[in-house]
């Protein structure tokens, strides 16, 4: 049940993520972001702007524009275009991808990209995090394992990361970077 300095995942039922941090969250565009991450750490998925007002206490018009507004700060989070829905807010994504998450072994949605994979861990404290992917240039599975942000396992040993559009040019690319 969440409580001013922390919450379980009761939907996963094989864990009991405690949101470690004590301190309080100090603007309502903080609250906004914390609320997605839990959301997603929940259950896997982004919450919806009404599910952000009725957790938060908000009217349902509030956690719409703050959410915007948020959104519109840069590229740790989007919106579908043309839409209140979130597509993305670092470091998960609810667009299908290559990146995707398992905690404990429980398939748990996407993560933003393979950069962002590297803070999954810290979001589910005392439980391995495992990444599964595929190169897009080879097609070579890749797979990494983390708890607390440790790494625990990767394979290939080589590999590295990449992206193809520099981060100069993100904005307005996210998907794609």
């Amino acid at each position: 049940m969440e409580r001013e300095t922390g919450f379980s995942v009761p939907s996963t039922g094989h864990r009991a993520a405690i949101w470690p941090y004590p301190w309080r969250v100090p603007s309502d565009e903080a609250r906004l972001y914390q609320r997605v991450l839990i959301g997603y750490v929940e259950s896997g998925v982004a919450p919806h702007y009404v599910e952000i007002a009725r957790a938060l206490g908000w009217p349902a018009d509030q956690a719409r524009a703050m959410l915007h507004q948020v959104a519109e700060t840069g590229p740790a989070m989007w919106l579908h275009p043309g839409t209140d829905l979130i597509a993305s807010c670092a470091p998960f994504s609810s667009l299908p991808n290559l990146y995707r998450i398992s905690v404990d072994g429980v398939p748990h949605g996407y993560a933003q990209c393979g950069l962002e994979v590297l803070a999954v861990s810290w979001l589910f404290p005392g439980h391995e995090v495992r990444i599964d992917s595929l190169c897009p240039d080879c097609g070579e599975a890749i797979s990494l394992a983390m708890r607390d942000g440790e790494l625990l396992s990767i394979s290939p040993p080589s590999v590295v990361a990449h992206t193809n559009v520099p981060f100069s040019k993100w904005r307005g690319q996210l998907p794609l970077a």
